[in-house]
């Protein structure tokens, strides 16, 4: 399918991904709206027209979600595809964090998620549209220090499989897609253990995939219909590996995130 025309909604747009994935899907002719929870700031990320609906939510609040869906439709008429993006990570060892920390997580990584589909979908059944979700390596294996993050992208991938095999005659089409490390806020606004952010990467960003080219993956595979996709060598890897070898893969990912500058697992 050609994004031309069509209304593409975009959750969590002003920095990284999102940003990007907004961009691109413009360039290719499509409609935008997208929100974020400081809406000044977002509008200041783009160049204002009339295929871009800003718009001010909070993906963790279904009301939010519904209000931004309701707009969308008010404004435009339909939903096409449903991009959820908008997520946070985190980096702290489970004995160590809040459990506030992980229920944040949960409730925008995955019932923001979870809450925009519900309420774009009735418009997308109608137009055979497509979902497609940013998850994670992490929704396929479980990371050290990222347990909130891990749960949350686990309960997406399996929320969004029950949901693509619901709809498998419908002409709807699911997906998610699982970056590697890829240069963005995400890590800086990451929550440490008593929910505070992170602040700095624990990576050298220079060395990662950009947003922008991860956004071009994303919005082709929208465009292509892709089942799932991810992105790196790497990513491949740890898929493939934690379900031949799981207990090999125990230890490679122990050590991998071992080796992090300041790592949690080594407190």
């Amino acid at each position: 399918m050609s994004l031309k025309n069509k209304i593409v909604v975009i959750t969590g747009g002003s920095s990284g991904i999102g940003k990007a994935l907004v961009e691109t899907a413009l360039s290719r002719g499509a409609k935008v709206a997208v929100c974020a929870r400081n809406l000044e700031k977002l509008r200041a990320q783009f160049d204002q027209s009339d295929n871009l609906l800003c718009f001010r939510a909070d993906v963790s609040v279904e009301a939010d979600c519904k209000a931004f869906i309701d707009a969308v439709i008010q404004h435009w008429g339909t939903v096409d595809v449903l991009i959820n993006n908008a997520g946070i990570s985190m980096r702290a060892l489970f004995r160590d964090v809040d459990l506030a920390v992980i229920k944040e997580l949960m409730d925008i990584n995955f019932w923001g998620a979870v809450y925009c589909t519900k309420y774009a979908l009735p418009s997308i059944l109608k137009h055979k549209g497509v979902i497609a979700s940013v998850s994670s390596i992490a929704g396929y294996r479980g990371l050290p220090g990222r347990t909130g993050y891990s749960a949350s992208k686990f309960a997406m991938q399996g929320f969004f499989e029950a949901l693509r095999t619901e709809l498998l005659y419908s002409g709807v089409h699911v997906m998610w897609v699982s970056p590697g490390f890829t240069a963005s806020n995400i890590r800086n606004v990451a929550r440490s253990k008593d929910g505070t952010p992170q602040a700095e990467t624990p990576l050298d960003e220079g060395k990662l995939m950009s947003a922008e080219e991860c956004a071009r993956i994303i919005i082709d595979g929208v465009e292509k219909r892709k089942r799932t996709i991810v992105m790196t060598t790497q990513g491949k890897l740890a898929v493939w590996l934690n379900k031949l070898l799981p207990g090999l893969a125990d230890k490679l990912v122990y050590q991998h995130f071992l080796k992090e500058p300041d790592s949690p697992l080594r407190k």
